[in-house]
């Protein structure tokens, strides 16, 4: 079984966002995910989305669904967006998605695929769940940024930032070669339309010095610099599926409820709603409901 990076219980929220200095990065991301993704459609989904920080991006759809490993980290964005009917909050594995095939009209994914050991297999589900022309926006981590090239030039790092293959810096935590990452995408069906630079005044000095306005500005017109090299901390990509008349597995028809959007993760097969669980009789599996929270991290019964 592939190990899998659980925040469960984690102080995420606060530690790492709210009493630090990370203004700026939230702030050129969303930069990036306007542009990259479509602002309104039918179903959207953030895969690994903690406790709901972009939350308000997806406000222009009809569902929108919060998936995280993280229990702890989803009841946060509840409390936050649980008032919504149009929101979803799904606990479960990015290796076994809960959803029937074509569920999503767009998803996206941010901070989370340094996370993942490995990527081919959550790309593959992450493909199977978009429908037919749905759009898929990724960020990852750069492991050749500018930053790794003057520390291996000057003997501060053992890893090449010029490999293709990822570096496991710390234990589940993966930095990746563009191109590599981009081989992986179209291995998988996607089609990469754009690509973006982001956040490459992440260094302290900078945030020192210039005002967060200035800095997210200069950003954006820095993002669009991808063209001449993708050298970046981060990279964001806007990756689409094939057209109707190109993919085999069409979207299904109705989707307008829990049991014809979610299916069993372990098998696949369809669920129905019993109570305050999901049941799958193909499999004997029953999945616990809380209101508009799924929990398909483990079965329970």
């Amino acid at each position: 079984m592939t190990t899998i990076c659980d925040y469960e219980g984690s102080d995420y929220k606060t530690r790492f966002w709210q009493n630090a200095d990370r203004a700026y990065e939230d702030g050129v991301e969303r930069v990036a995910i306007r542009q990259l993704l479509p602002p309104r459609g039918a179903r959207v989904a953030e895969f690994g989305a903690g406790f709901g920080r972009l939350a308000d991006l997806y406000t222009g759809y009809d569902d929108i669904i919060l998936l995280d490993y993280s229990r702890s980290l989803l009841e946060q964005a509840r409390q936050t967006w649980g008032h919504d009917p149009r929101f979803k909050f799904v606990a479960a594995d990015l290796y076994q998605l809960p959803f029937v095939t074509g569920a999503l009209s767009a998803a996206t994914m941010i901070r989370v695929i340094h996370h993942i050991a490995d990527v081919p297999a959550v790309l593959a589900q992450i493909r199977r769940v978009i429908m037919p022309s749905g759009t898929f926006v990724l960020e990852f981590a750069n492991k050749r940024n500018i930053k790794s090239m003057a520390r291996y030039a000057l003997g501060r790092q053992t890893w090449s930032p010029y490999a293709r293959e990822p570096v496991e810096f710390v234990k589940l935590n993966f930095d990746f070669h563009p191109k590599w990452m981009l081989e992986q995408l179209k291995q998988a069906g996607f089609q990469t339309q754009q690509k973006l630079s982001v956040s490459y005044l992440r260094a302290g000095f900078f945030k020192r010095v210039l005002p967060l306005k200035t800095m997210v500005s200069l950003d954006k017109s820095l993002q669009g610099t991808a063209g001449l090299g993708l050298f970046s901390p981060s990279v964001f990509t806007q990756n689409t599926m094939p057209s109707a008349a190109q993919q085999t597995a069409m979207a299904p028809a109705n989707l307008t409820s829990p049991e014809t959007l979610f299916c069993s993760p372990k098998s696949g097969q369809p669920l129905r709603r019993d109570g305050d669980a999901m049941v799958c009789d193909a499999d004997g599996t029953r999945w616990q409901v809380d209101g508009n929270f799924y929990d398909f991290k483990e079965p329970v019964g």
